[in-house]
Parts: structure tokens; C-alpha cells; sequence
């Protein structure tokens, strides 16, 4: 149920449904297996899986939904080869050149007669709604994911004026800033790993663990020029994470202290231990969005929030 990566979305105006229209929303585009010849399917699942039949999980005013994409499994490499096998069989039978037109076709009709024989796999992804805070919160550090989600979202309401969260200084140039001094904003801690890049465009990139960020190596890299692109941190004691120099959080981690919490408040069944887990993540992202932003320069709101 904890999230493990961050990637946080604002709405640029009020959140244009409520609890029952993004339900019956939901409704509409429930998750289902890849027929024979589909590349993929997108659909809502129930968030707490076997254990709720609620595709909207809904807990101290915020909102859980949970998005299933089912592929199929096509290597390139058997691809290639069944397009070769073709290509040449027709090239020693009809004596003449394939060109490109006709390997592309060729390529689309072998892809057809091999996805109903190819392996499925299914992925989850979750996302936090806050509606009377405005933000959504998915449980991905790839951008492509969190499209999808966002994506079939937008097309089962009608609308949803999201986009990423911005912040008025540079992520890299906080973070480097940051191991400079030894010292991060209040309640973040530096933690012991970071990855640091030349700003050249072709300039290297160092990745350091159980390093002490202080030491003069590290400095030295900084003295020439090198930025911090992610950094380790900790939160309150909350949340341990690293942060990237496009504002993804990823390696996310909620300290025992809240496991705990949510252990205490939950009840014998296992619903009811994920719905406290949830709300006890989701009041805790709630605090973290607004320190993280502050101390990177404060949140470039957009327009209308």
C-alpha cells in the first residue's frame, strides 16, 4: 500500500468532479484482459486488490485509484527474425529487392499472427488524489506511467487540468548547494548517496554510496563545476527518499514509526489495515509536498490555484 516513488501533479483550477462523478468515471473503464489481437488494454482496478471491490477507495477526504495496462510480450528479436525468415522467401521466390514499404507491412502482419501466442503482463499503478488540497500524487517515477493514468483519467471525466508541480529554483542547483554546505532547509536531512553530472553536455557523471557527502572528494567534484542530479534525503523522520533534478522522488520509504502508527490504528482485518496505511501516507504526503517545495524556493503555482 506505501507508495515507493513520487511523481506529484497540481490542478490549475477546482477539481472538476466530486466523489460520485469520478466513481461512476471509473465505472466506465474498468480493467480487462488483452484480447487476441491487442497490443495492450488500459483499465481501473481496486486499489486494495483481493481484498475490496471498491475501484475508489475514499479515507479522510482523499481519494485512491489504482490503473491496470495489460500487454503482451513481443521480444524484438523474434519479431526481427520471423520479418527476415519472410523477406527472404519472398525475395528467393519472386527473384526481386524487398524495400522498406514493404518490410513495414510485412512487419505489421507478422506482429498481428504472433500476438495471440505472446505472454501478458499486467502492471498496477496507484495515485493519491487530494481534492481539497489539489494535487495528485502517482506511485511512478516513469513519466510514461503516470501519462497513462493521467490520460484514461482525463478521458473517463471529460477534464483534468493537471501538470507537473514546479518550484521556483532549480532543483540541481538547491541540491548542490545543499552538500556545499553540509546542510539542508529545515526537517531534510542529506543522506549518504547522491549521483553528481557534469554540466557539459557530453561531461561525466559520478554515482557515489555510503559516501560521506562532506569529505573533500566529494567537494572537490563540486569545486569543478559538477551539480548534484539526485541526492538522498530524510524527512522528519517520517520518510526517507531521493530526490532528482526533475522533482521525481524515488526509493521512497515510510519509517517504522508510521507503520506502526497505521498497524495501531488499523483493525484485525486486512482492509482495514490498508485504509489506515492510506491515510496515514496520504496526511503524511500532504505535509511533505509543501516542505519539499519550500525548500526549493517555494511552488511556481500556476494560474487560477
Amino acid at each position: 500500500m506505501w507508495f515507493r516513488n513520487l511523481l506529484f501533479y497540481r490542478f490549475s483550477q477546482d477539481v472538476p468532479f466530486d466523489e460520485a462523478a469520478l466513481l461512476a468515471a471509473l465505472e466506465q473503464r474498468p480493467a480487462r484482459p488483452c484480447a487476441s489481437q491487442e497490443t495492450h488494454t488500459l483499465g481501473w482496478t481496486t486499489p486494495f486488490g483481493r481484498h475490496s471491490e471498491n475501484v475508489l477507495q475514499v479515507a479522510d477526504g482523499y481519494w485512491l485509484i489504482a490503473l491496470r495496462k495489460e500487454e503482451r510480450i513481443l521480444p524484438g528479436s523474434v519479431v526481427k527474425d520471423a520479418v527476415s525468415e519472410k523477406v527472404e522467401e519472398i525475395e528467393a521466390r519472386d527473384a526481386r529487392k524487398v524495400y522498406k514499404k514493404e518490410r513495414d507491412t510485412i512487419k505489421d502482419e507478422v506482429i498481428m499472427s504472433l500476438l495471440p501466442r505472446a505472454f501478458t503482463r499486467t502492471q498496477t499503478t496507484l495515485a493519491c488524489i487530494a481534492p481539497s488540497e489539489g494535487w495528485i500524487a502517482v506511485d511512478s517515477s516513469s513519466n510514461k506511467r503516470a501519462e497513462d493514468l493521467l490520460n484514461l483519467l482525463r478521458e473517463c471525466t471529460g477534464s483534468l487540468p493537471v501538470r507537473p508541480v514546479n518550484v521556483k529554483m532549480a532543483p540541481a542547483a538547491c541540491m548542490t548547494e545543499w552538500v556545499k554546505q553540509g546542510e539542508a532547509p529545515e526537517g531534510l536531512v542529506i543522506g549518504d548517496e547522491c549521483e553528481l553530472r557534469d554540466t557539459h553536455e557530453d561531461g561525466g557523471v559520478v554515482r557515489c554510496k555510503r559516501q560521506d557527502l562532506a569529505s573533500d572528494e566529494i567537494q572537490q567534484h563540486l569545486a569543478v563545476g559538477k551539480q548534484v542530479s539526485q541526492l538522498a534525503l530524510a524527512w522528519q523522520e517520517k520518510v526517507s527518499f531521493t530526490l532528482d533534478d526533475k522533482l521525481t522522488v524515488k526509493r521512497l520509504r515510510f519509517e517504522e514509526l508510521l507503520r506502526d502508527e497505521a498497524d495501531d490504528q488499523g483493525g484485525d482485518d486486512m482492509a482495514s489495515q490498508l485504509d489506515a496505511s492510506f491515510i496515514i501516507m496520504s496526511r503524511t504526503l500532504s505535509e511533505l509536498l509543501p516542505a519539499l517545495t519550500a525548500a526549493l524556493g517555494g511552488e511556481d503555482m500556476p494560474q487560477g490555484v
